[in-house]
């Protein structure tokens, strides 16, 4: 039978049984929207947008009816999200109190609800006069009861895994996720974005896969059995959802990310109709691409030959399902060479002319990854930053992917979001301002109840109001707490610091920056170099091997037009000149294995531009090549 002949059938065979199951179970009044989806009309609607885009080779009928429904679907539910979303936004101060009150009501029966007496807490006013402003220390005790398996301590009954935080400011720890954290990010934010998404990259709404870069993490659990891990997608979490990219299932069992990470490139190579790169955060995209331009000859010989490399440490079954997947394809891998023969410069481009986007989190610690993809690798290509989200769950969604700037909705039903401003962040007295009280161009950190245990919970961003949609605050990320500069008391944010960076390296003929980070002196100890404190600054740089003392201190220089108190510090010889090491090429990517742990993997990563343990500047010391 062919290809066209079998998929019709399926469609008609879909549409009977979708059809029959309709009018048995779907009351009277969601059936003429449920007809109006799964109609003849949506069949050959169906049938001509599978002929007309079937863009990729060796699919299977039912991959291409499944990628079809799921589509339509999450494109539907997506209108439906963004218009609740745009009514949510014309009475902030309502939606709010509402979010509030159904947590606290949820969870006024936990052993937290109880000794807060959330029972009797009637709006916000009352909840913040009788429940103080929290850090994770207020949490660590009643996390550990969790973990041991009691039931009812924080949230009702027990949290789907216990989520550990990226640790980019200080240790990680370890926070509950619920499935009222995982419903609320899919229907407030994977849905909506991908209605702003379909009107920003129509094309990008189609049959094409994608090239899907996330990891599986090794499985712990607790004392208690529940899984502990990071709080985002995996395959795992993602079987139904796996036919949708070109790496297929087999290859998501494997645990080493570095195999983990051919398997993806080796088929998304063979798949010349890609339509989107996608993954949580552009630093994976960065380091596949710099693992692509390693690996780049004996990544073509498999696709040449159907093989799989022997330098891969693959499990017997692993192996010989992904085998059963590879052909000999000579063609493919002539046209990957000559590709490849041209340099790297918008590779992504021209090895899938089709490609739609680059779908990852470009905003904070991940901007330099970004800018690198845009201006190399990624040239030519559209970038879309979707979420602003941590592991306390969605905080806000990028509603203008067109923008060039970061800006993030707040999602009004996500959290309970309180802001202190920022030049009140040391007062013990601060009182913390609602949605509907913040002001344009202030800056605030991020105070939070979300539906994970965490009430008036200070999460350590730095944001600030850049505007409103309607009555909802959108904002831009600024910087963590935790990693500003700060030897005596200049606090120099990561956003100031990588300002003056960027200024400096301009002005180093040939100089491109790959990667950096920095640490005080008192990190060092006596290994820092000069009597009084300073900023060590370690770059890893392209295509400058040296650089000469006067380059070096344009940094400091370039620092001290950007911020005045730095400079007055500098004057009175309270700071010492910046120190500036360059380190070899890929000191940051073997910085990145040192620093993760076993809980840890490139789905949550975020390199720290400030670092506070001696053990990772002693670590880059020793990549320290001037």
């Amino acid at each position: 039978m062919s290809l066209r002949r079998g998929l019709l059938w399926t469609l008609l065979l879909a549409l009977t049984v979708i059809l029959t199951a309709a009018a048995a179970t779907v009351t009277p009044h969601v059936i003429p929207t449920t007809l109006g989806v799964v109609s003849l009309s949506g069949v050959v609607l169906l049938w001509r947008t599978v002929s007309l885009r079937l863009k990729a080779e060796n699919r299977t009928v039912w991959g291409l009816l499944n990628q079809f429904l799921a589509v339509r679907f999450v494109t539907w539910l997506g209108k439906r999200q963004r218009e609740k979303l745009e009514k949510d936004t014309l009475d902030i101060q309502k939606v709010q109190e509402e979010t509030l009150l159904g947590r606290l009501h949820k969870n006024a029966h936990t052993l937290y609800g109880k000794q807060y007496n959330f029972s009797s807490i009637k709006d916000s006013e009352e909840f913040r006069r009788c429940h103080p402003v929290t850090v994770y220390d207020h949490y660590g005790e009643l996390v550990q009861q969790v973990s041991a398996g009691e039931e009812n301590v924080l949230v009702r009954g027990k949290p789907l895994i216990l989520a550990m935080t990226s640790g980019t400011s200080g240790s990680s720890n370890m926070l509950l996720s619920t499935k009222d954290t995982s419903a609320d990010f899919f229907l407030q934010g994977v849905c909506v974005c991908v209605d702003a998404m379909r009107k920003a990259f129509p094309s990008s709404i189609s049959l094409q896969r994608t090239l899907k870069l996330f990891y599986s993490p090794t499985v712990h659990h607790s004392e208690g059995g529940i899984p502990i891990g990071p709080n985002s997608s995996t395959p795992s979490s993602s079987k139904h959802l796996l036919y949708l990219y070109t790496t297929p299932a087999p290859a998501f069992q494997v645990l080493n990310e570095r195999d983990a990470l051919y398997l993806h490139l080796l088929f998304a190579l063979k798949d010349r109709h890609v339509g989107t790169i996608e993954s949580n955060l552009s630093s994976t995209v960065f380091y596949a691409f710099r693992a692509l331009e390693e690996q780049w000859e004996e990544l073509v010989e498999d696709v040449e030959t159907g093989g799989l490399s022997r330098n891969l440490e693959l499990h017997g079954g692993i192996r010989l399902a992904l085998d059963k997947l590879l052909e000999p394809d000579p063609g493919r891998a002539s046209e990957l060479r000559a590709q490849f023969s041209e340099g790297f410069q918008g590779i992504a481009l021209r090895l899938w002319p089709r490609l739609n986007l680059v779908l990852a989190v470009d905003s904070g610690s991940n901007q330099i990854y970004g800018e690198l993809l845009r201006q190399h690798y990624c040239k030519g290509l559209p970038f879309y930053s979707p979420f602003y989200a941590a592991t306390e769950g969605l905080i806000g969604i990028n509603l203008w992917p067109l923008q060039e700037s970061r800006h993030y909705l707040l999602c009004p039903r996500s959290m309970f979001c309180e802001f202190l401003p920022e030049e009140s962040l040391d007062s013990e007295q601060s009182n913390t301002l609602l949605m509907h009280q913040v002001e344009e161009g202030k800056n605030y950190e991020l105070v939070i109840t979300n539906a994970a245990g965490l009430y008036r919970y200070r999460i350590g961003d730095i944001v600030k109001v850049v505007g409103f949609h309607n009555q909802c605050p959108v904002v831009e990320f600024l910087y963590r707490r935790g990693q500003m500069l700060s030897v005596r008391g200049e606090k120099v944010t990561e956003a100031l610091f990588l300002g003056a960076l960027k200024k400096a390296v301009a002005q180093w003929p040939g100089a491109k920056l790959v990667d950096y980070c920095c640490a005080e002196s008192g990190v060092l100890g006596d290994s820092s170099g000069g009597a009084q404190p300073h900023y060590q600054v370690f770059l890893e740089l392209k295509g400058v091997r040296n650089l000469t003392e006067e380059q070096r201190y344009k940094l400091d220089c370039c620092l001290q037009a950007d911020s005045a108190v730095y400079k007055s510090f500098r004057i009175k010889g309270s700071i010492g000149p910046m120190r500036v090491q360059l380190v070899s090429q890929g000191a940051f990517e073997a910085l990145k294995g040192h620093m993760m742990s076993t809980n840890i993997t490139s789905n949550t990563f975020k390199m720290q531009r400030v670092i506070r343990r001696k053990e990772y500047a002693d670590f880059l010391l020793g990549k320290t090549v001037s």
